[in-house]
């Protein structure tokens, strides 16, 4: 036999005005579905709250709140806030463009990924403050020094003034990047009054020459330079004259110091 469908059931009068009723009640929100935890996620976050509001702001969980998680779901992805750092720096360090070593150029290329990776760093600030506190374990923060090395070793400097060389350069950079934190604000002083270079002047000049006679005939000179004069500067007088056996420390000199070999 063929069954027959069960006759439909009219709805009662209360269910019927229920659905009247629903008519202009406003839909409940749906869940939004949150995006799954990752370390590309963790660091975004962290970049985030690090350029808003410096490097001291930045905890494990400070990127967690961030992320509208527990910052025990961080550590399943980065082990602890040194991780974290160390991963913070080799992304950046990743986004530094490394030539193909020009011996007629290698200055000008020295200079010039030492200053990108300045401008990374600026960019976050105090986020320098990371590569100084412990050695490097990414390879996208090691591939900086890989490419500044390759570059002197290029133009002909010794191995040993090369590898020196560029870990002084990798170091400037990050300690100038993290003072450069420092200043972002303007500085003042108990009533309020900015203290910049004419302040400063000002106040070189007002020391007693029997005590400061250098620096009260040059205070000009102490406080001149503008935007990035003095890191360029410096990088050059580094790299000056690192083709000449002149700049290698031999066993005669340390000796001189009394300095072991």
């Amino acid at each position: 036999m063929t069954e027959k469908n069960p006759p439909s059931r009219a709805v009662t009068r209360d269910q019927w005005e229920a659905q009247i009723a629903a008519l202009g009640a406003p839909e409940a929100p749906r869940r939004v579905r949150k995006e799954p935890i990752t370390v590309g996620a963790i660091l975004t976050a962290a970049f985030g709250l690090v350029e808003a509001e410096g490097f001291e702001a930045l905890t494990m969980r400070r990127v967690a709140a961030a992320l509208e998680t527990s910052p025990g779901a961080l550590y399943a992805h980065v082990r602890n806030k040194a991780e974290l750092d160390d991963l913070l720096i080799g992304q950046l360090c990743r986004k530094v463009a490394i030539p193909a070593p020009d011996p007629a150029n290698w200055r000008a290329q020295v200079g010039d990924v030492c200053r990108q990776l300045r401008d990374q760093y600026l960019r976050y600030p105090g986020i320098s403050r990371a590569a100084l506190s412990a050695s490097p374990n990414s390879l996208d923060t090691l591939r900086i020094a890989e490419g500044m090395l390759a570059i002197l070793l290029a133009a002909g400097v010794s191995p040993r003034n090369a590898a020196w060389a560029v870990d002084a350069a990798v170091l400037y950079v990050a300690a100038y990047s993290f003072e450069a934190s420092l200043r972002r604000d303007p500085v003042t002083d108990t009533d309020g009054r900015v203290l910049d270079r004419a302040e400063s002047i000002a106040r070189l000049e007002m020391l007693p020459v029997s005590h400061f006679p250098n620096m009260v005939a040059h205070a000009h000179e102490l406080t001149a330079g503008e935007g990035h004069d003095r890191f360029d500067f410096t990088l050059a007088q580094l790299f000056r004259g690192l083709t000449s056996e002149t700049t290698t420390i031999g066993p005669d000199i340390r000796a001189e110091n009394g300095q072991q070999s």
